[in-house]
């Protein structure tokens, strides 16, 4: 095992979307084209799916420096009420193009901290989108907080209107990793939140934790998770630390000889896999572990689990719309990014502009490769029998897939291949052999260590 671990020991995307985000070809894409692909996204798909909104809400208090979101730094809560009169704004211009009311199916805020705004504000901004929209028989609303600045009347307040998912930003209790990572929180305020979440009404609870982290080890992460299972969250999202200084500068805060190392992070992911399983969570998908009770699990053995750029979802809707800076959008046909600056998409949303900066329109073999990875990420098999599951970037692919098969990550035949049980901790590499435009774009890209 740890041979085939040190071997596909790689950088690999994390494939929320097909194709990633650097490899978005923009020489097609303007606001105008992609107006009309939300607009033929929303005529297909509303009154049977529903939409996805997405709203982004970056400000935080302080830094976190392991995070690699876009944030804005601040202890200024003037900043609230403008943002969101442009985030309404931004609403608006997305409604002109909608031919009919639109029927939100999912509605998630991220961050940032959107607990860094007031609950009233949050009322503020959650009325202003529904006023203009009607909810799916199926709606579920969904926020991410900060267990530090969580307060009662945040969680009652996006109880009363329609909330009932809850994301909790955990990381490590270790003191000594808080410290480094400058992200601290104690275990009775998790607690407090949690409980007040529970009594609130709140029927699906998410911890984020985080392996990989300075100065983590064995002893601390042990201890984390005996504390995260004691609380019993319906699921539990654990992530691998991503090193990236040079595109966020507050990881410089600590270097590299502060990482554990490649062997000991791995000894951390089966540590925390171990752990998880025998308290009764289960793999679902890539990181995420559930109790059998929680709908993410039910989406799963269902054949129904979906990802997105939220993630892994058990709801399915062909067009998610981002709201905010630096949000992304989803047409299925098409992707758009919101420009990355507060002030520079206040100032384009008040020109009545939509505030994308950057996109791309996906091709046939787009379509075709975008299915399969999605296929390998939420089902974990994938087929390509019909004419139209086919292309040559397919066959490319499985050509590379054929080292991985060897290996015993997944198992193929003709027109079918399926991941197997070791090759489900390597998804990433699974879908990496698939992905066209990374390996047209980046030719030197590896699928595995060379030296592994």
């Amino acid at each position: 095992m740890d041979s085939i671990v040190s071997k596909y020991h790689v950088a690999a995307p994390r494939y929320t979307s097909y194709p990633t985000v650097p490899y978005w070809d923009m020489s097609d894409f303007n606001a105008e084209n992609w107006g009309k692909a939300v607009a033929q996204s929303f005529k297909e798909s509303n009154q049977a799916d529903g939409i996805s909104v997405y709203i982004h809400l970056p400000f935080c208090e302080s830094l976190c420096t392991y995070c690699g979101c876009n944030t804005r730094i601040t202890k200024n809560h003037t900043v609230e009420e403008p943002y969101i009169e442009a985030v309404l704004k931004e609403w608006q211009l997305y409604l002109n193009l909608f031919i009919s009311r639109p029927l939100i199916k999912e509605l998630h805020l991220g961050g940032g901290t959107p607990t860094f705004f007031s609950a009233a504000n949050l009322k503020l901004l959650i009325e202003g989108i529904l006023k203009y929209a009607d909810l799916h028989p199926d709606a579920e609303f969904s926020f991410e907080a900060h267990p530090g600045n969580t307060n009662p009347e945040h969680l009652t307040t996006l109880n009363q209107l329609g909330f009932r998912r809850l994301s909790l930003g955990i990381q490590d209790f270790d003191p000594h990793v808080q410290l480094i990572i400058n992200r601290i929180q104690s275990y009775e305020q998790v607690e407090e939140v949690t409980l007040k979440a529970r009594e609130s009404g709140y029927t699906s609870i998410n911890y984020d934790l985080i392996y990989g982290l300075p100065r983590q080890n064995v002893a601390g992460l042990s201890d984390t998770l005996d504390a995260v299972v004691k609380l019993r969250p319906d699921r539990i999202a654990f992530y691998s630390y991503a090193h990236v200084p040079w595109v966020r500068p507050g990881q410089r805060r600590y270097t590299e000889a502060d990482l554990p190392s490649p062997k000991l992070k791995q000894e951390l992911y089966e540590l925390g896999r171990t752990k998880l399983k025998e308290a009764g969570y289960i793999d679902v998908g890539m990181d995420h572990f559930t109790l059998a009770t929680d709908s993410l699990y039910g989406a799963e053995i269902k054949g129904k689990l979906h990802r997105n750029f939220m993630g892994y979802t058990h709801q399915y809707s062909q067009l998610m719309v981002g709201l905010g800076v630096s949000s992304i959008s989803d047409t299925w046909s098409a992707f758009a990014q919101n420009v990355k600056k507060v002030e520079d998409y206040i100032s384009i949303v008040n020109e009545g502009k939509l505030p994308v900066f950057k996109g791309h329109l996906l091709t046939e073999e787009d379509l075709v490769i975008r299915k399969h990875i999605l296929n390998i990420m939420c089902k974990g098999h994938t087929s390509w029998s019909k004419t139209e599951e086919q292309s040559s970037g397919l066959k490319e692919g499985l050509t590379r897939m054929r080292w991985l098969a060897l290996d015993g990550l997944v198992l193929m035949s003709e027109d079918n291949l399926r991941v197997t049980p070791l090759g489900k901790r390597f998804l990433r590499n699974i879908c990496m052999a698939l992905d066209v435009r990374l390996w047209a774009n980046q030719p030197t890209t590896q699928l595995f260590s060379l030296t592994g």
